[in-house]
């Protein structure tokens, strides 16, 4: 019988492999690249089946989307970016194209009425992870799905330390 638990690896190892074939092996910063992105992957995979919380930021309790990605790659790669999707669509490198998103890379949707409202983390292959609503769990889902294509609105890449004044917002506390 297989387990939820086999599942779980087979994906994250087919992420790990369709990512490796999508960076190619050109140069040092490709290599670069790819270890990095293995690294929020493999981490990203991990948490496939976590709960979905709202305002959650710890797997053992629940994530949400925001929370989810800010988990990963702080503990990923050690990037800490900001608390809530809006803020994270800010931070990176814009990937104008959607033909150039890269595994790894922020994937930013329109699901409340205003931009960058849902976030999760680019797969590979047409697929990105998240952490989708009230009620289901850190899952793995299609970018050509009609919901997601219809409110898709941009992708951010990150792929070294971000500056302080970039994580915090007009909304976050003063003086600490």
């Amino acid at each position: 019988m297989i387990t939820s638990k086999v599942l779980k690896r087979v994906s994250r190892v087919l992420c790990v492999v369709m990512s490796v074939g999508a960076l190619g092996f050109g140069s040092t910063s490709a290599m670069a690249d790819e270890t990095f992105s293995q690294k929020l992957l493999g981490r990203a995979m991990d948490l496939v089946g976590v709960k979905y919380r709202f305002g959650g930021t710890n797997p053992e309790t629940g994530l949400d989307c925001s929370g989810y990605v800010q988990y990963v790659y702080k503990n990923a790669v050690g990037i800490s970016l900001p608390r809530v999707a809006s803020a994270q669509s800010k931070v990176g490198q814009a990937v104008v194209n959607k033909t150039d998103i890269k595994p790894g890379d922020m994937v930013f949707f329109n699901t409340r009425g205003a931009a960058a409202s849902h976030v999760g983390i680019y797969a590979g292959d047409g697929k990105f992870i998240h952490s989708p609503r009230t009620g289901s769990n850190v899952r793995l889902d299609s970018m050509d799905n009609s919901y997601w294509k219809a409110r898709y609105n941009g992708a951010r890449r990150v792929s070294g330390p971000i500056a302080p004044e970039t994580i915090f917002n007009k909304n976050a506390p003063q003086g600490m």
